[in-house]
């Protein structure tokens, strides 16, 4: 039968033929779609930890290992790049250039008013070790605030807050304080006390055995006080500061009181005003002599290192929290400096008083603003951030006598220091007979076994940093040489810039500290030599009882069982605090 006029005949072939058809075209539509929908995709997590190199700390980089290992189990990608110090602390501390660093905190966190320079959002754009985590929260910024006008029960409530708050927030974590370990020559010198740090308080305790041994020579696997001796400068500036030996304070701490130094009173003339009187005589070590004015002026010097010169000020990388609480500084006479304090309490304000006065015929010609090789285009300096002050010109006990960059540096005595001279000093017995040699040597070392070497073949008398704790036995065997063990002040910690995602999220930070094992960093890299602790005030009065670690009862719940991460609880935390995983367990960007 003939086809009925006007119907279109249709075959198996043309319906399979026009089917091939149209998946062909969807097939590129779903290409293009996958394509698209790939570009999208959250990229996976990756960080990088910054530390140093094991010959110059082996703990930090014992850390940085294990962390990297702990962040791989929760699914986070994590390398390691050892650094020198120099270059450490100019990436993290200037340029602001990393995700996570490990280091130890350089000195003592004696008063709660250092978490201020520290955490405070002021201080976020700035250089130097006021707040390098970029670390911004208002709630955090009135704590501060607060802390610093108010005195006894209030202020300690208020201390409670802010260290609750860390653990919380978690812009930096604290490790625990490590027991330093050093070794010492006991025929030579006595009074070593426990651990030695060279500090004008530790060199006074020491006396003569009765040999005529008139040089203390140290050693050390740091070899930054060979090519900088500025105290203004934090990369160069470790937890035993060469500098304090050089530069006097107005004031300094000894045994948790303090007691007048360069000054030998402070008076308060009103609520927030104080008088302090230099004690007589004073000179710099190129015979100019210290008045107020080199006080005042460097108080001034911190607030803006250009003086005014710049549109906007550059304040120092150092001692810039306890800078700022100084409104105003005056000489009055040649002794007498008036300091006019912001909104804090007298308690506060007296930390200004452990800041070391700078000769002002030296310092006011380094106001200029400075371009230095490796910082950002963006990072205003002067000459005085970046000078390698050699030599120094100080009024310390110690003056600089030589410096052979790399290998040695020697200081002597200076005769005319007040503490020299057979006048009342009104300090402390022990610290009142001035120096008991005539030269102070410090040595570089390549490693931690080299330096317990020299001491044990009497070619130098005590290690100026801690040493590993697999050399405790070789210097206990030693002859005439004493092992000295004792909690250092400074603590190790690791360092987020919350300035780059995921770092910025408080949520992620806190999960990501409980991939993080203190009892096992405490067996793994310490073995057993520190204090494990999750506030820069542990050990001080000024520490909650619920912060005191125990661990039995961890502050901060691990996410796993004796240094080994539980998988699927860490997943289980990080998709809680808001993220996701790929089908590799790669943890994803949110």
């Amino acid at each position: 039968m003939a086809p009925r006029s006007g119907n279109v005949g249709i075959t198996r072939r043309s319906v399979l033929a026009g089917l091939s058809g149209t998946l062909a075209a969807s097939s590129g539509c779903l290409s293009r779609i996958r394509s698209l929908a790939g570009r999208n995709q959250p990229e996976p997590i990756s960080v990088s930890i910054k530390t140093l190199p094991v010959d110059q700390d082996p703990y930090a980089i014992g850390i940085a290992r294990q962390l990297s290992a702990w962040f791989e189990a929760g699914g986070i990608r994590a390398s390691i790049q050892p650094i020198t110090a120099e270059e450490l602390y100019r990436q993290t501390l200037i340029n602001q250039d990393f995700d996570v660093f490990v280091g130890q905190f350089p000195g003592a966190f004696a008063d709660p008013d250092a978490f201020y320079p520290l955490l405070h959002s002021t201080y976020s754009v700035e250089s130097g070790l006021q707040n390098p985590f970029g670390y911004t929260n208002l709630l955090m910024d009135d704590l501060l605030e607060r802390q610093r006008r108010e005195t006894g029960n209030k202020r300690t409530e208020t201390v409670t807050r802010i260290q609750r708050r860390l653990v919380q927030v978690c812009p930096f974590l604290v490790l625990g304080f490590p027991n330093a370990i050093r070794a010492a020559r006991t025929d030579r010198f006595t009074g070593w006390n426990g651990v030695f740090d060279p500090s004008p308080t530790n060199l006074l305790t020491l006396n003569t055995t009765g040999t005529s041994a008139t040089r203390l020579r140290a050693t050390t696997p740091d070899d930054r006080p060979m090519a900088n001796l500025n105290p203004l400068m934090s990369s160069y500036r470790g937890p035993s500061d060469i500098t304090d030996l050089i530069y006097d304070p107005l004031a300094y701490r000894y045994r948790g009181t303090l007691y007048p130094w360069a000054a030998t009173n402070w008076e308060w003339t009103d609520s927030l005003e104080l008088e302090v009187t230099l004690r007589e005589d004073l000179s710099w070590h190129d015979g100019e002599r210290l008045t107020a004015s080199d006080v005042a002026f460097t108080y001034q010097l911190l607030r803006d290192t250009s003086m005014g010169s710049p549109a906007e000020s550059v304040p120092t990388f150092r001692y810039r929290g306890r800078s700022s609480l100084v409104e105003t500084a005056q000489a009055i006479d040649e002794l007498t400096v008036q300091l006019q304090f912001d909104d804090c309490s007298r308690q506060t304000a007296r930390r200004v008083l452990t800041v070391p006065p700078l000769p002002e015929h030296i310092w006011t010609d380094r106001t200029n603003k400075a371009t230095v090789r490796g910082v950002n285009v963006g990072v205003t300096t002067t000459d005085a951030l970046v000078t390698a002050n050699v030599p120094p010109v100080g009024s310390g006990p110690l003056q600089f006598d030589s410096v052979a960059q790399g290998e040695t540096l020697v200081l002597e005595r200076f005769d005319d220091h007040f503490l020299e001279t057979p006048e009342e000093t009104g300090l402390p017995s022990a610290l009142s007979d001035g120096l008991a040699f005539e030269e102070f040597e410090l040595q570089f070392v390549g490693s931690d076994s080299s330096a317990v070497a020299l001491i044990v073949d009497d070619e130098a008398d005590v290690t100026a940093l801690g040493v590993g704790p697999d050399l405790s036995s070789t210097i206990g065997r030693a002859t005439d040489v004493s092992l000295n063990v004792d909690r250092s002040e400074a603590f190790y910690f690791v360092g987020f810039n919350t300035r780059r995602p995921p770092l910025t999220n408080p949520r992620f930070r806190r999960t990501l500290s409980r991939l993080v094992d203190r009892n096992a960093l405490a067996q793994s890299v310490f073995d057993g030599y520190v204090d494990p602790a999750v506030s820069p005030l542990a050990g001080t009065p000024w520490l909650p009882p619920d912060l005191t670690w125990e661990p039995s009862d961890p502050v901060t719940d691990f996410l796993g069982t004796a240094g080994v991460v539980d998988s699927k609880r860490a997943r289980d935390a990080f998709r809680t605090a808001g993220y996701r995983y790929n089908d590799q367990g790669r943890l994803l960007q949110s």
